[in-house]
C-alpha cells in the first residue's frame, strides 16, 4: 500500500516572481504586495515555488510538501522556518507546523 498526502488541503496562488525565484524555493513576499522572492535563512513559511514561467510563480500558501532539511525537526507539531530558500530547519519560537514524515534527507509536513 502506498501512502500519499499530495493534494491535501493544497491551496496554490500566481505571484509575479522574482529573477532570482526557482522551482522548489521557499519564498516569501518582496518588497511589494505581489512579488515573491526566495526565502533567506530563519523566514517564517510563507510558500512553496512550484514552478516559475514568464516572470510569474506557482506558490502553494498551504499543503503537503516535503523538503530537505537541517537540525532536529522531530514528528508531531514542530516549529519550523527557513534554512535557506530549499532547506527548511527547526526553531523553537516558529509557527509549529504537522510534521508526518522524516527520513535522512527529507521532512514532510502540512504547510
Amino acid at each position: 500500500m502506498n501512502i500519499n498526502f499530495n493534494g491535501y488541503g493544497e491551496n496554490v496562488a500566481t505571484f509575479l516572481a522574482s529573477s532570482a525565484v526557482k522551482e522548489g524555493d521557499f519564498v516569501i513576499m518582496g518588497e511589494n504586495n505581489y512579488q515573491v522572492v526566495p526565502a533567506t535563512a530563519n523566514a517564517e513559511l510563507f510558500g512553496k515555488c512550484l514552478s516559475v514561467r514568464d516572470g510569474y510563480a506557482a506558490v502553494m500558501t498551504s499543503g503537503y510538501i516535503e523538503t530537505p532539511y537541517e537540525g532536529e525537526i522531530t514528528l508531531g507539531l514542530c516549529g519550523i522556518v527557513t534554512a535557506s530558500a530549499d532547506k527548511a530547519a527547526y526553531s523553537a519560537n516558529a509557527e509549529k507546523h504537522k510534521v508526518i514524515y522524516i527520513d535522512d534527507d527529507k521532512v514532510g509536513f502540512i504547510l
